[in-house]
């Protein structure tokens, strides 16, 4: 069987033009160059340099051999080259999903970006899933990463869930709401909500934003009374906006909403929304450069 190493002497030569300037070249004695070349030419049945006392020459066999053997090389460097960047994550398309509320924007996409930069091979395809559905994709092994806001009610085997960061809450109002036109100067009192019409209430069997905002609502004594029109997704902002109602809103949500919208401050620096990164619990080499990259630059 011919083997890379009797390929690469070949080519060495015919490029060189001589055995002992391929020999330098690849830092091997002479001998060992020659027997090798023996060897291949034993194999093809057919001499493939004609000795002359000068230098050598290809044959018309060693003429057909030569742009095949150098392509063969080529082919089997692009190859490795290949294995070596999947097998250390740094190629192939990443199938990756965020939720409504944790918009492509600020600092995520910046992380994104980082990541982009530093696996140039990388490729990314984005979607926008519930919190639920990206969980089910990835225990399902038709998602890569998953971002989501806690809590996350309902876990899958086989996921694993990793806190990324936590931003504030804000409220986010029409643009002639009362709040808006005079808001409280040490921020709005979620007690004080009472009475207002929240657009966003949570599923019973769902958790994220929604039902984090109704569990900072009953930790003052009230459930959140529903708009007469309401909504878990992005569909919040307009319906904000067209004055159906109020909501509680991580802050990066200002990046996407509406600039008539207001967003007043809570005076409880307790509230806070936390985005979590989702994946298998044996993430595949692209998979862990992703999430070691991604959680740096973040």
């Amino acid at each position: 069987m011919i083997s890379t190493r009797q390929l690469r002497y070949f080519v060495e030569i015919a490029e060189c033009g001589s055995f002992s300037a391929a020999a330098e070249r690849l830092f091997v004695a002479q001998s060992a160059l020659s027997r090798q070349i023996k060897e291949l030419e034993s194999h093809l049945q057919t001499p493939l340099f004609e000795r002359t006392s000068r230098l050598p020459r290809l044959t018309a066999a060693g003429k057909a051999f030569f742009p095949r053997a150098r392509t063969l090389l080529t082919e089997l460097h692009k190859a490795s080259e290949h294995a070596t960047q999947v097998g250390h994550g740094q190629l192939g398309t990443l199938r990756l999903s965020h939720s409504s509320t944790v918009p492509m924007s600020g600092r995520l996409l910046g992380a994104i970006s980082t990541y982009l930069e530093h696996c140039p091979g990388a490729n990314m395809d984005i979607v926008k899933l519930s919190s639920e559905a990206q969980l089910e994709e990835l225990a399902q092994g038709r998602l890569d990463i998953g971002l989501l806001r806690l809590p996350v009610l309902r876990q899958r085997e086989g996921v694993q869930i990793i806190p990324l960061f936590n931003e504030p809450l804000l409220l986010a109002v029409p643009p002639q709401h009362p709040l808006a036109l005079d808001p409280p100067p040490r921020g709005i009192d979620l007690a004080d909500l009472k009475q207002q019409a929240f657009i966003s209430i949570p599923h019973p069997q769902r958790g994220g934003l929604s039902y984090l905002s109704a569990e900072l609502c009953m930790r003052q004594g009230f459930f959140p009374k529903a708009a007469r029109v309401v909504s878990r997704k992005t569909t919040q902002l307009q319906l904000i906006q067209a004055g159906f109602g109020i909501a509680l809103l991580p802050q990066s949500m200002r990046d996407i909403a509406p600039a008539n919208i207001h967003f007043l401050p809570l005076a409880d620096p307790d509230c806070q929304s936390t985005v979590a990164l989702a994946c298998r619990q044996q993430p595949t080499p692209l998979v862990a450069q992703f999430i070691e990259t991604f959680r740096s630059a973040l």
